[in-house]
């Protein structure tokens, strides 16, 4: 396993899709691309800036959950892609057992984010899957939106506002 931090969560303006940027910790710091649900990457956009909703989102509901039973959130891992679908787990101690529990790797970030606990990605996913920086870089002008969270946050909002139910049609 290789540890990453959530590097980003942009906007991909050719797809006009919420993508997580998990860059590996050390060297040679690739990054890995999740694009994910709007709804998602407007509750981890939250986090990051510490915005509190009225009453828990789905994500605090996780959190509250696991402290409630006195569990621990140990760790967050991305740990396969199979047809198009990244996997993740969260790994939770009671006592002396502990659970690991299938998840979306976008809930388990936002999870992650709340409770913070490190993440990591698979090694054999990160070499097939990461990408250089400088390659990231390189097309970051053309690919993703500016990093000004208060920009960021905007966007979800009218990517919100412009959602239509043809959307979700497959």
């Amino acid at each position: 396993m290789i540890e990453v931090e959530l590097n980003a969560v942009r906007v991909d303006l050719r797809s006009n899709t919420p993508v997580l940027l998990l860059q590996e910790i050390a060297s040679p710091r690739r990054t890995l691309p999740i694009f994910i649900g709007a709804p998602e990457a407007t509750s981890i956009a939250m986090a990051i800036q510490g915005i509190q909703a009225p009453r828990p989102l789905t994500h605090d509901l996780i959190k509250n959950l696991i402290e409630s039973l006195e569990c621990k959130l140990i760790n967050v891992i991305i740990t396969e892609l199979q047809d198009s679908t990244y996997y993740a787990e969260l790994t939770i101690n009671r006592g002396e057992r502990t659970f690991k529990v299938s998840s979306r790797p976008s809930d388990a970030i936002a999870v992650a984010i709340r409770m913070p606990v490190p993440i990591f990605v698979a090694e054999d996913l990160l070499n097939n899957e990461g990408i250089s920086v400088e390659v990231l870089d390189a097309d970051r002008e053309d690919t993703f939106a500016d990093e000004n969270p208060d920009e960021l946050v905007g966007e979800f909002k009218q990517f919100l506002d412009n959602l239509r139910p043809e959307d979700f049609s497959g």
